[in-house]
């Protein structure tokens, strides 16, 4: 029999094609390719989580929020004093100096970096999560058409559709990045990277569209029945289910029925994986890690949450604070943590992301200074004690928080209040805050830039996104000043903008600007100088504008984003300045100030003196955000670095 030799060999072109052989080869190789620019990210992530375990702070974002007995005093030595205000020199700090050959090596990098940055009108992508989308898109479409017979059997886009659905979980999870190893990144955190999530469900999607519809014709051009088979019928619901989840995911549904689209997300996948075991065996390996992924996430989560005594603070024109004290430590400037607000029969499920706007007790010009003899800091809110812990700003903009605020009005008997209307004509009356529990979740991002190693800072806000600039104003000020550069803060120059449609609105944080800004002026101006700027987008009464030091309001449409970043990358710091200026209307605002009339987008003459490293942080509405971000663009592209941290929450 040896002599016959081999068996004959059926040539490929002849082979009938098994796609449940070789479709799950390209499952593997997508995984693969996937998991190792994940492993990829991990590395990268090495040398920011061995400088956390050097601070001591690696488990401090798993830990979640806990309240330091310890953490809110200075320890001797600091060269705060007792009441806070007195002048403490401590000194300019050195501008720092770059060589011409690292100048001319990082060239390439930040021009690189700017063109990556631009971000595109109405998808509000910037160039470099548009080639990571493109990248996802490229490697799966590869996979699903590299030598598969679609049209006779388009199994592999089934095949790929299932294989997706790990990443598209882990990118959906909100607690893995506390783990040590990512918690060292906050650039890693949920809502930064959500948009590779919401992209990865598309794609998915996409997936089992060709995957089904390309059976559908096959059905069709050979007379078969589209129902009527367990499989067919099955495959049919699991894509119908896909479907609903994909449609509730628009932004239009998330932005007027959130909570409709939470419940349908959740209910959605669990239909579609009970379905989609109906429809083929080959699914029920791939489901178990987006399953583990899931139920680790709850479970980090579980360990986070807290419930916590609180207040409510009306502040007027549809604003209210809630100071939560017993929370001193486990959080940073810039995090933000998810609410829930447990308000007496109604919306008590619901939980929304709102930013913390104070740093810690430790470092916030907020709370009192160690050895004072007033037990807290009047910031103006009815004299109430706030600033020991967390402080966060809800505005009533939709169902949720209008429900707060009609809870306060109850509570309080609707006294005191003032009317929407007449928010701008009538003084602000301050009121007893309404005591409340509440459970949060978090914290959770963060700025990944850190502010003290800038020169000079710009953050500019819109609204209501003034929480999270002045969050880190706060943490910047306290470091700088406070604290006295402990760790090394170059920042000497602040610029904080703030663009709001009425004089009303600036009450809504007066009293912390204000606190914060007597703060800055207890150090020279040569040293460390606040320049706050708000500019008014409405004609209304003047009067309203309350004393803030270093501040000057402005009458005006809003600024140009790009004429502030410009103007402090090539400006000096101008000495501090103590007026009003109204653009286009004389108006007496404070006695014994002097009112100028000046355009609000007319830009600083530039004196030709370099102010070494500039940071811009914007929140607030996407168009301002864009700007910002398209600003710190066109200056990379021509070779100046500036570090950017933006803020947006759109559902």
């Amino acid at each position: 029999m040896s002599g016959f030799g081999d068996a004959p060999q059926i040539p490929s072109s002849f082979q009938i094609y098994n796609s449940y052989v070789e479709d799950p080869k390209y499952q593997r190789k997508f995984t693969i390719v996937w998991a190792s620019l994940a492993g990829l990210v991990l590395l990268l992530s090495l040398p920011a989580f061995y400088r956390a375990i050097k601070r001591g702070k690696t488990f401090e974002a798993l830990l979640g929020v806990r309240e330091d007995w310890k953490g809110i005093y200075l320890s001797v030595g600091t060269p705060e004093k007792d009441e806070g205000l007195d002048v403490v020199d401590i000194g300019r700090p050195e501008t720092m100096k770059r060589t011409r050959g690292r100048q001319l090596a990082s060239s390439l990098f930040v021009r690189i970096r700017g063109a990556m940055l631009w971000t595109i009108p109405y998808l509000e992508l910037d160039v470099g999560q548009i080639l990571i989308v493109v990248g996802y898109l490229t490697t799966v479409l590869v996979c699903i058409i590299r030598n598969a017979p679609l049209m006779s059997n388009p199994n592999r886009a089934g095949f790929m559709a299932l294989a997706q659905l790990s990443p598209v979980f882990l990118l959906s999870t909100k607690s893995l990045h506390t783990l040590p190893l990512f918690s060292s990144l906050p650039s890693l955190s949920y809502e930064k990277i959500n948009f590779l999530h919401r992209w990865a469900g598309r794609i998915l999607f996409l997936s089992a569209a060709i995957h089904g519809s390309l059976w559908i014709n096959n059905h069709l051009t050979f007379g078969l029945p589209i129902l009527g088979q367990q499989k067919e019928g099955s495959g049919v619901a699991a894509f119908s289910v896909l479907c609903l989840i994909v449609l509730s995911s628009m932004r239009v549904v998330r932005r007027w029925a959130y909570q409709g689209f939470f419940y349908l997300h959740v209910a959605g996948f669990v239909a579609f994986f009970i379905t989609i075991c109906y429809h083929t065996p080959f699914a029920s390996p791939w489901i178990f890690p987006p399953l583990a992924f899931y139920g680790l996430d709850l479970v980090l989560r579980m360990g986070r949450y807290r419930v916590k005594d609180a207040l409510l603070i009306h502040v007027g024109s549809g604003m209210t604070l809630i100071d939560i004290p017993d929370c001193t430590s486990g959080w940073s400037a810039g995090q933000h943590l998810r609410l829930r607000i447990f308000l007496p029969n109604q919306h008590f499920i619901e939980s929304h992301p709102l930013t913390v706007m104070n740093a810690p007790p430790s470092t916030s010009c907020l709370t009192p200074p160690p050895n004072s003899c007033h037990p807290t800091v009047d910031i103006g809110y009815a004299g109430l004690e706030i600033g020991k812990g967390m402080l966060l700003g809800a505005r009533a903009l939709g169902d949720w928080t209008e429900a707060v605020e009609s809870h306060m009005r109850s509570e309080l008997g609707n006294g005191g209040f003032v009317d929407e209307k007449d928010s701008d004509s009538t003084p602000m009356q301050t009121l007893d805050g309404v005591p409340i529990q509440v459970m949060i979740d978090g914290p959770y991002g963060g700025s990944s830039i850190d502010l003290g190693e800038y020169e000079n800072v710009l953050l500019v806000a819109g609204g209501s996104g003034a929480t999270y600039t002045i969050g880190l104003l706060d943490d910047l000020v306290g470091r700088v000043v406070r604290l006295g550069r402990r760790g090394g803060e170059r920042t000497r120059l602040v610029e904080f903008v703030w663009c709001i449609r009425s004089f009303a609105n600036i009450e809504w944080f007066a009293p912390i600007l204000q606190t914060i800004s007597r703060r800055a002026c207890t150090v020279p101006a040569s040293s460390f100088e606040l320049r706050i700027s708000i500019y008014v987008t409405c004609l209304c009464n003047p009067d309203a504008v309350p004393d803030i030091p270093n501040s000057k309001v402005l009458l005006d449409e809003r600024p140009s984003v790009r004429q502030l970043v410009k103007g402090l990358v090539h400006s000096a710091p101008s000495p501090s300045v103590d007026v009003v200026e109204i653009g286009g209307v004389e108006a007496e605002v404070e006695k014994g100030m002097k009112v100028e009339v000046r355009s609000a987008d007319a830009p600083r003459e530039p004196d030709g003196e370099e102010v070494g490293r500039v940071a811009v942080c914007a929140s607030g509405p996407t168009t301002l955000v864009r700007e910002a971000r398209n600003a710190v663009a066109r200056l990379g592209m021509s070779g100046v670095y500036v570090g950017l941290q933006t803020e947006v929450f759109s559902m």
